[in-house]
């Protein structure tokens, strides 16, 4: 019998179990949410496999992504990221991601949990996608990047917030022919 992964996870034996173990999983996690959003964030322009591939250098250089310890993060820490080869090195996707511990942060002090938040823009339970792996946007990722722009952070566009929701299990993007697009959905 033929396993069938959406194409994007290919031939690459991380992608794949990345695929297999995570991707649309549902995560109602905060803190496992803004980790993703961070990586998500760095992902713009970019190809998921890089930053996959970089995700254990991204934990170590943003301090197993701490908002809090994050928050604080200066000029030093910014010149620091900046000469990390390990990570991706672009200064807008540091500078955000700064703002956007800042956001996150201001919203628990503020008593909004993130996550209740995130899963309020699909009244709690995970949308389906249209099985093509083909969508780029979707209405409830434009609604919750308007709504994170609102709240200060920042490099949280659309096509990112989506691609965030795809990941985390909100919109379940798997393929129609996918064996996890059903897995996922229970």
């Amino acid at each position: 019998m033929t396993m069938h992964r959406c194409r994007w996870a290919g031939s690459d034996a991380l992608m794949q179990a990345y695929h297999d173990e995570e991707w649309g999983v549902p995560v109602r996690d905060s803190r496992a949410l803004w980790e993703k959003l961070v990586l998500d964030t760095f992902q713009a322009g970019l190809s998921w496999r890089t930053i996959l591939h970089k995700r254990d250098a991204f934990r170590a250089a943003f301090e197993d992504f701490d908002p809090r310890r994050i928050t604080g993060y200066g000029p030093a820490e910014i010149e620091r990221l900046m000469a990390d080869a390990g990570i991706v090195r672009a200064r807008a996707k540091i500078e955000a991601t700064i703002r956007n511990a800042r956001g996150f942060l201001a919203m628990a002090e503020e008593g909004e949990d993130f996550s209740d938040f995130v899963w309020s823009f699909v009244d709690g339970e995970p949308r389906m996608g249209d099985g093509t792996g083909s969508a780029a946007r979707s209405l409830a990722g434009d609604a919750l990047s308007a709504a994170l722009k609102k709240r200060g952070f920042s490099f949280v566009g659309p096509v990112v917030v989506h691609a965030w929701l795809q990941a985390v299990g909100v919109i379940n993007d798997h393929e129609t022919e996918c064996f996890r697009r059903e897995a996922v959905s229970l």
